[in-house]
This record gives structure tokens, C-alpha cells and sequence, in this order.
């Protein structure tokens, strides 16, 4: 080999090198039970992968055919894509009705025969309550059947409940890195699903465009375009049939399914039920101190651009350095 190519070989080797590095793997906990999260794994305020948990008979039962069978030909409310990746900012995908056992058959194919858009096109289910404007998602109300089949772990406090939300996707779809504003637990019931997550912290590195990230492929990110992208900390973990994920309020996460699979995610409310916006639905809605503070320094800054531009920029610095000082935590990771 010659002393170029071994140059060439060095500085690729370096570079895979350096992008693994950046993987960070998330701690795992085993047969964890409501004292333990509580006690040992919650106040860490990290995501966490946990195994061994009891789910019920779903993560046997729920094949292509029983689901179809046992949930029947009521009308679901779909993503259709072209494309693996969806991209919520740019809406790459059209919404389409069809019957929920017509559903999980196209969703669990990788070639259609009956298709939308192409014979490609990628699936996506994200349940909705009865009137999606006022009712939360509920497995129980929406998908009965099955919801007596899963046994969700009781972490939290009956009346904390918010919604539980059942997902379905077709094999390589992969959904936008966003954040909740509620603690949730990611069931993952059938194949295998690759997470990765970001810390609230590295919130200036990831372009957000409201709740979601406007860098859509987080393996191959455009760097030019997006260049401070590279100091975000990436946590990653694969969920395994039966895996459970907590996620922590505010990080971010983007999803691959691996294959067709099926999931539930379970939101609850942390904070005192007054935090909230009461039109939310979907457990993404900024809490109302949140959004009436970002609509002030909308204000804020609006008033500023009535100065000239060495001015503004002079205030501005001076309002950012109030709101480190007084705002930020050093204690939150």
C-alpha cells in the first residue's frame, strides 16, 4: 500500500473513529420495579433503557394477523411517505384514512400492491383521541382489545396519567428528532427500534424550529448547512422486543423501526396540572410560563429594532448575559 493511500486510510479510520466516539449508549436497568425508578433512576432526570419488565401477553400476540384481526376495520388517521425519513418542518408526507386492518397489512410490507403515492411508501401511525382538537390519545378507549393485552408499568400516580399512544411503522421509517414537555415511557412491544437522543442542553446546536429540529438525517448531517450540529452529544440506544425507554421531559429523540414494529408511548404530568396548556392534546405544547415568556422577548425584541444596529447589538448581548445569570441551571444535565 502505498504512503497516499495509507494517508487516505488513516484520516477515514480517524474520522469513523471520531463519529463513534460521539455514541453515547444509554444505561440499562433490569426487572426495575416503582420504588427503584422512583428512588434510584428518575431523580437522575436521564434517559434510561429498562428490561425484563412484565408487559402482559402483547409481546407474543401481536402479530400482523391478530393485530388486524383484533383491531378491526375501524378507521385510523395515517402518515403516508415516499420517502423513509418524515419531516414534520417540510411536511414530506400527506395524511390518509384507512381502515386499521388494511393499515397494519400495508405497514408490514415492504412492496405494495395498493399503494397512494408509490409502491415504496412507508406507514405511520400515531393513535388520536375521538376528537383529536379535545381528547388525548387513550389505547384503552381507542384500541380496547389490545389495550387488555398490554400491562403498562405503573410509575407514576394514577391521576398523573396523560395519554398513551399507540405507534405503528413500517420497516426504516424514521421520525423527526423533536421534544415532549412530558416524562413518557417508549414500549417498545414488537421488533427492534433504534433511538437517539439529545440532552435539553444542547438544545443551541440542534436548529429548532419550535419543538423539532430542523436536521432531518442525524447519521449523515449536512454540516455546512448545519455546522454547529457537530457539538451535540448523541445518546443512542437499540430497543429490543420488550425493551422499555424512559425519556425525560424536553429531550430530544428521533426513531428508526428497524422492521415493522409496534410501540406504545405512555406521557404523564410531572408537573402540577396548572403548568400545562390546557389545549394540548399531544403532550408537546410548551408549558404556559414557557410561552408567555418567549412571547415577551418576541416583544422584547421587536423594541430593540427601533435602535440602531451597534446598539441592538450591545443590548441584546446584555439581555442573553441577564438570562444566563439568572435563568440558566448549573446543575441540569
Amino acid at each position: 500500500m502505498s504512503y497516499q493511500c495509507k494517508c487516505i486510510f488513516v484520516v477515514i479510520l480517524d474520522a469513523i473513529m471520531e463519529h463513534e466516539q460521539h455514541k453515547i449508549p444509554l444505561q440499562e436497568f433490569t426487572n426495575v420495579n416503582k420504588n427503584k425508578f422512583l428512588q434510584e433512576i428518575y431523580p437522575m432526570r436521564k434517559p434510561v433503557v429498562l428490561k425484563g419488565l412484565d408487559l402482559g401477553v402483547c409481546k407474543s400476540r401481536w402479530t400482523v394477523d391478530y393485530l388486524s384481526k383484533t383491531g378491526g376495520d375501524q378507521e385510523v388517521k395515517i402518515h403516508v411517505s415516499e420517502v423513509p425519513q418524515m419531516d414534520f418542518i417540510k411536511k414530506n408526507f400527506m395524511y390518509r384514512t384507512l381502515p386499521f386492518d388494511q393499515f397494519v397489512h400495508r405497514a408490514a410490507e415492504n412492496k405494495h400492491k395498493e399503494y397512494f403515492i408509490s409502491e415504496d411508501e412507508k406507514y405511520y401511525l400515531r393513535s388520536l383521541g375521538e376528537d383529536p382538537r379535545k381528547d388525548v390519545a387513550d389505547i384503552g378507549r381507542q384500541f380496547p382489545r389490545l389495550a387488555a393485552d398490554i400491562q403498562i408499568p405503573q410509575f407514576f400516580d394514577e391521576e398523573q396519567f396523560f395519554s398513551s399512544v399507540f405507534r405503528i411503522s413500517s420497516p426504516g421509517l424514521q421520525l423527526w428528532t423533536h421534544y415532549d414537555v412530558m416524562d413518557n415511557l417508549l414500549i417498545q412491544v414488537t421488533s427492534k427500534k433504534r433511538v437517539v437522543l439529545f440532552s435539553p442542553r444542547d438544545a443551541p446546536y440542534l436548529y429548532l424550529a419550535g419543538d423539532k429540529s430542523e436536521v432531518l438525517d442525524v447519521d449523515n448531517p449536512d454540516l455546512e448547512k448545519y455546522p454547529l450540529f457537530s457539538q451535540a452529544r448523541r445518546y443512542e440506544c437499540l430497543l429490543e422486543a420488550g425493551d422499555v425507554l424512559f425519556i425525560p421531559a424536553l429531550w430530544f429523540h428521533n426513531t428508526v423501526a428497524e422492521e415493522f414494529g409496534v410501540g406504545v408511548n405512555v406521557f404523564w404530568k410531572h408537573l402540577p396540572s396548572g403548568c400545562y396548556d390546557k389545549t394540548d392534546t399531544y403532550g408537546n405544547k410548551d408549558p404556559t410560563a414557557a410561552s408567555r415568556a418567549s412571547q415577551i422577548l418576541d416583544r422584547a425584541l421587536k423594541t430593540l429594532e427601533e435602535l440602531p444596529e451597534e446598539y441592538k447589538d450591545f443590548y441584546a448581548r446584555k439581555m442573553v448575559l441577564r438570562i444566563q445569570s439568572k435563568a440558566y441551571s448549573s446543575n441540569f444535565e
